[in-house]
């Protein structure tokens, strides 16, 4: 007999979630986000605070934010993500040395984009999104990078529907060039530049991204950044991109 899953303990995550996207927040907005009856969400609150998950912001009203417990658990994960990021670190740091500029490690992950790792630039002026962001799955650099060597059924589902011509030739472009080039695509005035990680049965697992402002990026060094950026994919790939064809 099929065991069914906790409504409760369900609930209790989606909060979790929610305060770390929003934090700090409050009781009513994370109900209104969750659609969610307020008693509900208030049991949630209690629960996650009273085991060391949240606590309450300063200042009043009453708003809740994650304390550093989150970072105590991650260190004890392996495999998957946490074992791609560990392995990546020095080929990452090697990039930012070689570019100057901030380096990504972005992973698919439940039907979107996550950023995973992030290498600062050591200028003052730098591209730089947090650690956890949700990256779109439409006109990123990530998403152009990766998609294109994912089955029909993954891009679907990604992209919420099939992808249209224009998308298919971006696709072809892609493979053809060996990374992805997004000026301003997603986030004005950044540049990102991105090629792809493959699993050893040519399985896309991530993508490594230089982000950078547009002013240090133009037509004349994209080649020489994009050169680079492959080189690093391709060192942390375990097998070959796959042979894929959009004719």
């Amino acid at each position: 007999m099929a065991v069914k899953p906790s409504s409760v303990g369900s609930r209790v995550l989606a909060v979790f979630e929610k305060i770390a996207l929003r934090q700090p927040i409050g009781v009513s907005e994370l109900a209104r986000l969750l659609d969610a009856e307020k008693s509900g969400v208030q049991r949630a609150i209690m629960t996650l605070a009273e085991e060391g998950w949240i606590r309450a912001a300063p200042g009043k009203p009453t708003r809740w934010e994650l304390t550093a417990h989150i970072h105590s658990v991650a260190q004890y994960a392996s495999g998957g993500h946490h074992d791609l990021r560990r392995h990546a670190r020095s080929a990452l740091e090697s990039l930012r040395e070689q570019t100057g500029e901030s380096v990504l490690l972005n992973v698919p992950d439940g039907g979107q984009f996550i950023v995973i790792d992030v290498l600062e630039s050591p200028h003052y002026l730098r591209s730089a999104p947090p650690i956890g962001m949700i990256v779109s799955s439409r006109g990123s650099a990530t998403s152009r990078a990766l998609l294109p060597f994912m089955t029909r059924e993954e891009q679907i589902e990604f992209l919420g529907g099939p992808p249209d011509q224009a998308l298919i030739q971006d696709f072809a472009a892609t493979v053809a060039r060996g990374y992805v080039i997004s000026r301003g695509d997603v986030v004005a005035g950044s540049t990102n530049i991105a090629a792809s990680i493959f699993d050893k049965d040519s399985r896309p697992i991530g993508a490594v991204l230089v982000s950078a402002p547009n002013d240090r990026t133009t037509v004349e060094n994209y080649e020489r950044l994009g050169a680079m950026v492959s080189s690093t994919a391709r060192k942390l790939s375990r097998g070959p991109a796959p042979v894929v064809s959009f004719s």
